[in-house]
């Protein structure tokens, strides 16, 4: 059984903002962002819903439809695999300064988001109040 990552590195974007990324999920991203093609970005924001009122999301979409006022960021995994993710003005309002990271555990595994801007957390940590 693979420990909790307390002591992972972190990486933000090559111009230093954007989410902070994990060491294991940086590597988790670079090998799904690989699977879905060079033509594919990946989406974060939030939406309305979940357990505690908002909620993240997460998705890859076509580079066709990035937006005017997206802020698009760049990253580098340890292994040299590119990827860009983007997001919203409104949602980065909520999630500036968050921490993605992954976990391979059997029960509460998946990607994890710490969210400094949150006052209150749901238990399936998917969903988020300010």
């Amino acid at each position: 059984m693979d420990n909790p990552t307390t002591a992972s590195n972190t990486h933000a974007a090559k111009d230093g903002k954007g989410i902070l990324i994990t060491d294991p999920a940086m590597q988790q991203l670079a090998r799904l962002c690989k699977d879905q093609g060079d033509d594919q970005v990946l989406r974060v924001g939030v939406r309305s819903g979940g357990c505690s009122g908002m909620s993240y999301t997460m998705d890859f979409v076509p580079s066709a439809e990035i937006h005017q006022k997206d802020e698009i960021y760049s990253y580098t995994a340890p292994n040299g695999q590119e990827f860009t993710v983007i997001c919203d003005p409104k949602s980065l309002l909520y999630i500036y300064g968050m921490q993605l990271d992954f976990s391979k555990e059997l029960i509460g595994g998946g990607f994890n988001f710490t969210n400094p801007n949150a006052t209150q957390t749901c238990g399936c940590g998917s969903s988020f109040a300010v």
